[in-house]
């Protein structure tokens, strides 16, 4: 059901993906034109105004209206409308992604920079350096404050004594928590945020 949805997306994206169809679409959002007329409009041959319109009905983009022997051809505004809502939320944008492991980045980095492994729970882990990059530092500091329990405060010498199991620049990675808003001084008492 999800590929399914994927699957229609892309056909709309791909459909909206040509400037001759975006400005069919424009025309038809004010008002109402046959093959011949659209074909006027854009300086583009019947069978190519018909070829795009085919395209845009598929989606159910655009609605006819026969008269006698020319068919008219509208927006369907509804239709677009119930689009955009199930394309540019943002949660129905994320569902995008559900299939993919967002943590993959995360395991690469702490890997790189913890060792032996970092999902080894049997070994102690060091942090090899303290990345300079602002989005790896992130992902080590968010590792490092979960070894210190929410709610708990903690006086600087057990904070030391904790961060120099992990990295002997315990001060650095002491003030890195703090600049990251990861862990809160206040009067020599630390807590986790």
């Amino acid at each position: 059901m999800k590929n399914e949805k994927l699957q229609n997306l892309l056909r709309f994206f791909k459909a909206l993906a040509d400037e001759s169809r975006l400005r069919i679409i424009g025309i038809l959002a004010s008002q109402e034109c046959s093959v011949e007329e659209l074909a006027v409009l854009l300086e583009l041959k019947e069978p190519t105004i018909s070829h795009h319109l085919t395209k845009l009905k598929q989606l159910e983009l655009v609605r006819m209206r026969p008269e006698g022997n020319t068919h008219f051809y509208q927006l369907d505004k509804e239709v677009l409308q119930a689009m955009s809502k199930e394309v540019f939320h943002p949660d129905k944008i994320a569902s995008f992604a559900d299939d993919v492991n967002l943590q993959a980045w995360e395991v690469k980095v702490l890997n790189s920079y913890i060792e032996p492994d970092f999902q080894n729970s049997e070994s102690v882990q060091h942090l090899r350096e303290i990345p300079s990059s602002s989005k790896k530092r992130l992902t080590i500091l968010k590792w490092i404050v979960n070894k210190f329990e929410l709610g708990v405060e903690y006086p600087q010498d057990k904070v030391d004594d904790i961060l120099k199991i992990y990295y002997s620049d315990f001060e650095t990675l002491r003030k890195a928590l703090i600049d990251s808003r990861l862990l809160k001084e206040n009067n020599g008492v630390y807590l986790r945020c």
